[in-house]
């Protein structure tokens, strides 16, 4: 039968994503694969440059998201499932088109590991994440920002006239829209999927990708793939090679079989086909293949240790199983990014499928026969030539756009033309960069009317060359050269602010700020006000010029003073040793800020007390801090977060026994880290006592 694509529900316990941080992500990346100079150094010389190159400074413009907890109830997710005779995929637009499930129907078989639940975690390099399915990261180094993000969905025929289902969006960390066009050719065991990633700019951007794939989990569970060596990366944050399968005394190929969680990025032959398997002891499971641009592959396992494990039991819920993952990017390794140049694009395709094989050869102990051996079942199964050739009938299809509405059908922007038919929309970023920068993306569409109410005012920036709202208006002389470096008038509009404005602009939190080189030429060459002075001084801290970033917050403050304002202003003071540490002025900050924010609501508030009370703590202010936390809304002041910075601040009061009491009466901290040590590190200055279970989360060796 032809693929159909259709609408659905799934049903499982969810803990909502919650609002989005309010402040902007200042703070420098904290991705944990990152290696230094001399390892670099090491480094084969291609390798060595792209682990250089046009590495994230941070996550600006996304907003962070750690506004979730761990409360879980029912809930329905809008899905898309789309199947023939063979296979049914049910994919979640809602969460970065993440496919949820991927059935065969033959045997019965569930291809991928599914969470039964959806519990946020802070794995993405923005936040929220959640374990489970097929994931599509692009970006940089690490789980994409979309990771629990509407993307844009519609039907467009398949090359063989079936449905076929296509998703995209505009990666806004790098400004590269993309798509991934999933289909189903009759008869097919195999999952199709074509992924294209553009450039519309006039310059070279860098590119990231990594098709993420978690499979179960078991104890005679083996990945194979053709490599005989990898490059082994743990979280000492060192990169080695090594030898495949058997590495100090261990067969890594078996996810269970290493104590701590560890990355191994196989170094697959140029000539060699490009895919991984995942195998259970019966020799059944998970193979994914490619076309050779996406060359890297790569297993993540959580190793058998006490903090993996506490892993896995945190990101779903008692008694489910665990998973590993199986990965395939366009670079060996998931720390380096790759060059596109200007207007270029990278294309390829997967296919997801069954595999079996006999579980002797595949479980022997010969690695070579082993590997030969699935090989040639994925060679019976769905021949290389056949990947080629699915790629090149995909390929003119690419530019096929969605389903439309017949001209000047329900819902058209402008009357007589056509608008797409879309089955979910994504955000109104890309409609605003293509209203910028009048590009012309054949096959993504990214329709005006998804503009929403965060894109307003930069659309308005855009056309009016100010933001219309901006309380404190249009500054006399007050014009800008349009670099970064440029200064500005400071001087105030006739009759000053009106009191409701000032209101607003304090208790309203100003929205992201856009941190482009694009865009910030549009902020200096706006009017001054003090919104459009905050939002400038994001951008140029962004682009490193720390001290124009300063002056600019201080125009926005001594216009109208913010909660936003101050606390950049803080920040600055606490972090930046070029423009100067002033850790005494950053609290004096922090606590102004607070004190503006009560207006503001409890997202607000809690991003603020979060930031501040480290800051209050090094500027031996244990008592500012403990008051910081009191005025928290009692519904913040119960997290997991906020008990263990109480905990540091009795620490830091003398109260060791109070402390203790926190963690023996027992906290989650809903938004840990991937990674982080704190809880470890704040338990050892309490007790010599063993960690207690419900806090070890360490994924390395003490």
């Amino acid at each position: 039968m032809p693929a159909t694509l259709r609408r659905t529900t799934v049903n499982l316990p969810a803990a909502p994503v919650g609002p989005e941080n309010p402040l902007p992500a200042l703070a420098p990346l904290d991705e944990m694969h990152t290696v230094d100079e001399r390892q670099r150094a090491e480094l084969p010389p291609d390798m060595a440059r792209q682990v250089g190159y046009a590495p994230l400074r941070s996550v600006l413009p996304v907003p962070v998201l750690d506004g979730y907890t761990r409360e879980r109830t029912p809930a329905g997710l809008d899905a898309l499932v789309l199947e023939n005779d063979r296979l049914r995929a049910t994919v979640l637009p809602g969460f970065g088109g993440r496919v949820h499930s991927l059935h065969h129907k033959p045997t019965g078989r569930e291809l991928l590991y599914t969470n039964p639940v959806l519990q946020p975690a802070d794995f993405a390099l923005n936040g929220a994440w959640f374990s489970g399915g097929i994931e599509w990261n692009i970006g940089a180094t690490g789980h994409t920002t979309l990771s629990v993000a509407p993307v844009h969905a519609a039907r467009v025929p398949a090359p063989d006239g079936g449905d076929m289902l296509r998703l995209w969006e505009w990666e806004r960390l790098r400004d590269t829209p993309f798509q991934v066009d999933l289909w189903l050719p009759e008869g097919s065991d195999f999952l199709h999927v074509g992924v294209r990633i553009r450039n519309p700019h006039d310059r070279t951007v860098p590119v990231y990708w990594w098709s993420n794939i978690a499979v179960p989990e078991q104890e005679g569970t083996r990945v194979l793939v053709p490599a005989d060596e990898t490059w082994y990366f743990a979280y000492e944050r060192r990169l080695r090679r090594i030898p495949v399968p058997e590495w100090d005394g261990v067969d890594r190929s078996y996810a269970l079989r290493g104590e701590f969680p560890a990355d191994y990025f196989y170094e697959v032959p140029r000539e060699e086909r490009k895919w991984i398997a995942s195998l259970d002891e019966r020799g059944t499971g998970l193979v994914q293949t490619s076309t050779d641009l996406l060359r890297g592959r790569k297993l993540f396992v959580w190793g058998h240790g006490p903090g993996g494990r506490r892993w896995q039991q945190w990101l779903t819920e008692p008694g489910t199983g665990g998973y590993a993952e199986i990965q395939a990017g366009l670079a060996r390794t998931q720390l380096e990014h790759v060059p596109l140049e200007a207007g270029g694009e990278f294309a390829w395709l997967e296919a997801y499928g069954p595999l079996s094989a006999n579980p002797s050869t595949v479980h022997g102990g010969d690695w070579g026969a082993a590997r030969r051996h699935a090989a040639a079942r994925l060679e019976e199964a769905l021949p290389r030539a056949g990947v080629a050739a699915a790629f090149e009938t995909w390929r003119p299809h690419a530019d096929t756009e969605p389903d439309t509405e017949p001209d000047g059908g329900p819902g058209a922007a402008t009357e007589g033309a056509p608008r797409t038919r879309l089955l979910a929309t994504g955000s109104g970023w890309g409609a605003l960069e293509v209203a910028r920068g009048g590009h012309e993306l054949p096959g993504t569409p990214f329709p005006r009317e998804t503009l929403g109410e965060q894109q307003r005012p930069w659309m308005e920036l855009l056309t009016q060359g100010r933001f219309l709202d901006d309380a404190a208006g249009s500054r006399a002389g007050s014009g800008a050269s349009g670099t970064s470096g440029s200064s500005r008038t400071a001087g105030t509009p006739a009759g000053g602010t009106p009191t409701a404005s000032r209101a607003a602009l304090t208790s309203s939190p100003p929205g992201p700020t856009l941190v482009s080189d694009a865009w910030r030429d549009q902020l200096e060459c706006a009017p001054s006000g003090p919104r459009t002075d905050y939002h400038l001084g994001v951008a140029q801290w962004h682009a490193g010029d720390r001290a124009q970033a300063v002056r600019s917050w201080e125009r926005s403050a001594a216009a109208v003073p913010t909660p936003w304002s101050l606390r950049c202003l803080a920040f600055a003071d606490a972090h930046d040793a070029a423009t100067g540490l002033h850790p005494e002025r950053a609290a004096d900050r922090y606590l102004a800020a607070l004190d503006l924010a009560s207006a503001a609501g409890g997202p607000a508030a809690a991003a603020l007390v979060r930031e501040a009370v480290p800051v209050l703590l090094a500027a031996g202010r244990p008592a500012a801090a403990a008051g910081a936390l009191d005025g928290l809304p009692s519904a913040y002041a119960r997290r997991g977060r906020f008990q263990l910075l109480r905990a540091q601040v009795l620490l830091a009061q003398g109260e060791k026994a109070a402390a203790r009491a926190l963690f023996d009466a027992g906290f989650d901290v809903d938004d840990l880290r991937e990674g982080d040590e704190v809880l470890g590190e704040t338990w050892a200055a309490i007790s010599r006592e063993p960690l207690p279970a419900r806090y070890d989360f360490r994924m390395r060796p003490a």
